[in-house]
């Protein structure tokens, strides 16, 4: 088990390489509050002063510490690790048995460990500033020593109540996130650290573990300061979890002070120390604790869970695998025959722009209506019901199909209703049908334009590679649909214009309808007929039906232009049973005074006579009639005259306008040039998915070595 741990730092090393962070890797998260003892944990775990010191917050980057434990007689063999350059020449020994490297400084080596602190410091400053300030961009430190154990630690800055220097005021909001970032990844091993002088019920490190970490099984606990509890107490319950338990353990470790560290005493001797303390102070828990059994904990359970977790990691190693092979697919090869690779794009696009509109895309859009079938929608739907919508007497009023009937009679009483003031009228309703049909056109242009967005973003993603390529598609296609929209939208006014040049009262519908209103007025004639008091002499009942059958106009109705009418009041004005005028007398002809003939009567609201009655539905229910025979057909040809010259001829002349407008030779360098970071992008998905591919040839080799 115990290569497995190396495996880990290989396949960070990998990932490093690329700068990428995709992949959770397994590792201890070391947690704490300022001045709980991390920094001192972590050295003893190292055996060497590596990491800066002082009061306040020193640690103000996340450090990610990998530890590689060698062979003292392999040390200078490794050429990968070793290998540097100076003055030309090529040197594969190093001074010393222990070394580090960081990931920013590429392959220089360190073998002073004051230099290694030094560049922590260094590095730390030049992105969080010399003035206490805190970043979330990590350090690379990899040590190599015969004396350490294989483990990967990241030490994170101590949480904090209040800022300092230049932190911000929510400088304690930013730490604490800061770790839950780390210690949520559920690869991550959380070894909470907090000193053995504090109350362990107060905890923040634990606090925060187990809000992450509920049930305790990624979490253990290090007490620091053994040696520093007030004099008569001890952590016996402490460390035997007693006070606060962690499933994974409780360790208790000794520090080394600020004087020993002052005195530069070695972390060796501090660990003879902290052994000797342990066999005075707990000497029944001296074997499961100190520095070197939390060395060895760590160890173990590092390797557990990278056992466990080595399964997850290489489905999610295959997955981001296949990602980035489709991205760089997307991203195409590098341009070798322009004339062929242009026009496999013209046509390409002209074939995703003709599927999208016949539904056969490759890529169909779920959470909206696109390309034929909002075409489709716009048609049956948002025509279709508009034009029900449009009532036909809307904006018809009685008195203006009256007044329409009267001055269709010219001078003289009409015995019928005049056939002019229906063709009249129904023209002005055919005529709203229009606008509907106009507005249906401009619907489709705009689908149309959309269209051309969509293969853009999701069917021809080659596009993107070329902007100067995509610019000149959409200006193509725009201009093509531009001048096909004036001759769709005269061809739909001709629609409406020939409804208007002849109104067919031969229709089959319309004499049907016809036929059918005229057996209900005969029989509404017949009713009246019945319902006639016995009193009403004969013939003036005949007449009266008469009239109501065949719209005769009475020789004394006065609402039919009899002028004579308006001189004197008759006798059946005095009796109250008809009427009054359509047209009320001026005053002074009122009170019998000579007639102004120039005087133009104007129309007020009023009741109207029987007749007027009849004439008006008589027109109305032709209008209506008429109206729905020519929606119906408005109906059915806008859709089609849309189809005919807009949408079909686009989809029919798209390639060759295309083509005739694009594949030229002058054009071939401007419209393939790739945008300025495409071929970055390439690269680095180039070099992630190599990255990838070693990942999973290290997962692979560490199957067939531990048969796991």
């Amino acid at each position: 088990m115990e290569p497995l741990i190396p495996v880990i730092n290989k396949l960070q090393d990998v990932f490093n390489t690329v700068g990428a962070d995709i992949i959770q890797l397994p590792q201890i998260v070391v947690v704490g509050t300022q001045s709980s003892g991390k920094s001192s944990v972590l050295e003893s775990l190292v055996g060497r002063d590596i990491l800066p010191r002082g009061t306040g917050i020193v640690t103000r980057r996340p450090l990610i510490l990998q530890l590689v434990h060698i062979d003292p007689e392999d040390r200078r063999k490794t050429s990968e690790e070793n290998e540097s350059k100076k003055n030309g020449r090529l040197y594969r020994a190093i001074e010393g048995e222990e070394w580090g490297k960081f990931l920013h400084t590429k392959n220089k080596i360190y073998t002073d460990f004051e230099e290694i602190r030094s560049e922590i410091e260094a590095e730390t400053d030049r992105i969080s500033g010399n003035n206490k300030g805190v970043s979330d961009e990590s350090i690379h430190l990899k040590i190599f020593s015969p004396h350490v154990v294989n483990l990967t630690l990241v030490d994170l800055p101590g949480i904090t109540k209040l800022p300092v220097g230049d932190q911000p005021v929510d400088i304690e909001f930013q730490i604490k996130e800061l770790i839950i970032k780390y210690i949520s990844n559920p690869n991550s091993i959380i070894l909470a650290v907090t000193a053995a002088n504090t109350d362990l019920a107060t905890s923040e490190a634990l606090k925060v573990a187990r809000d992450v970490d509920p049930d305790g099984r990624r979490t253990l606990a290090v007490v620091t300061k053994l040696d520093l509890m007030d004099a008569g107490t001890d952590a016996m319950d402490i460390l035997m979890g007693r006070v606060i338990p962690v499933k994974l353990g409780i360790i208790g470790v000794v520090n080394r002070s600020q004087l020993d560290i002052n005195q530069k005493k070695c972390v060796a001797d501090a660990i003879r120390d902290e052994y000797a303390f342990l066999q005075k102070k707990y000497p029944s828990l001296t074997n499961r604790n100190g520095t070197k059994y939390l060395a060895r904990t760590l160890n173990r359970l590092l390797m557990h869970h990278i056992r466990d977790c080595l399964p997850e990691l290489k489905t999610r190693i295959n997955v981001l695998s296949a990602q980035y092979q489709s991205l760089l697919n997307s991203y195409g090869e590098p341009v070798d025959d322009k004339n062929s690779t242009l026009l496999q794009l013209i046509t390409k696009f002209a074939a995703e722009y003709c599927h999208t509109i016949e539904g056969t895309a490759k890529y169909i859009e779920t959470t909206e209506l696109c390309g034929g079938a909002r075409i489709c929608y716009i048609f049956h739907e948002t025509f279709g019901r508009t034009l029900e919508s449009v009532d036909p007497l809307g904006g018809l009023s009685t008195i203006d199909v009256l007044t329409a009937i009267r001055n269709a009679t010219g001078p003289r009483p009409a015995l019928f209703v005049p056939e002019v003031s229906f063709e009249l009228l129904v023209k002005r309703q055919v005529k709203r049908l229009e606008e509907p049909s106009l507005r249906c056109v401009e619907l489709v242009h705009e689908e149309m334009q959309r269209i051309i967005q969509h293969c853009s973003n999701y069917s021809t993603q080659e596009l993107l590679r070329f902007p100067k390529l995509h610019d000149a598609i959409v200006e193509v296609v725009t201009a093509l649909l531009r001048k096909r929209l004036p001759v769709t939208n005269e061809m739909v006014h001709n629609l409406v214009a020939i409804e208007l040049a002849y109104i067919n009262t031969k229709h089959p519908d319309f004499a049907d309808a016809c036929g059918l209103m005229n057996n209900n007025i005969e029989e509404q004639r017949r009713n009246r007929m019945r319902d006639l008091p016995s009193a009403v002499p004969r013939d003036k009942a005949v007449a009266s039906g008469s009239q109501s059958g065949q719209n005769v106009s009475e020789p004394t109705d006065s609402g039919m232009g009899n002028w004579r009418g308006m001189l004197k009041k008759g006798e059946e004005f005095a009796a109250g049973d008809r009427p009054a005028a359509l047209y009320p007398l001026p005053a002074v002809q009122q009170k019998g005074y000579a007639v102004n003939l120039l005087d133009v009567p104007v129309p007020v609201s009023r009741k109207l006579s029987a007749r007027e009655q009849r004439d008006c539905e008589v027109i109305e229910r032709l209008i209506k009639s008429y109206f729905l025979i020519v929606r119906k057909n408005i109906q059915d040809s806008v859709p089609k005259a849309v189809m005919h010259f807009l949408v079909n001829h686009v989809k029919d002349s798209l390639q060759s306008e295309l083509v005739g407008q694009l594949y030229k030779a002058a054009l071939l360098d401007d419209l393939l040039t790739e945008s300025e970071d495409m071929a970055q992008r390439r690269n680095e998905a180039a070099d992630m998915l190599k990255a990838l591919q070693k990942a999973s040839q290290v997962i692979a080799e560490i199957r067939e070595t531990h048969m796991w």
